[in-house]
């Protein structure tokens, strides 16, 4: 996980109101690429975030390994 609670809503509603404006037709086909941010909220994962070192999750960071 690397995603933080905050960026996960951000990112669910954000992907939600794409698809939604795409598939009313009020913006492009294009919209439907809110797939992305919806699917990395839901699973907390964000691939992204892996390639350039982000992690938005703060229980993560906190954990100490021995």
């Amino acid at each position: 996980m690397n995603v933080g609670t905050l960026d996960r809503i951000i990112r669910i509603v954000l992907g939600l109101a794409l698809m939604a404006l795409a598939y009313t037709g009020v913006i492009g086909n294009w919209g439907y690429i809110g797939i992305i941010p919806f699917i990395t909220g839901l699973i907390k994962w964000c691939p992204l975030y892996t390639l350039i070192g982000i992690q938005t999750c703060p229980l993560h960071s906190t954990v100490k390994r021995d």
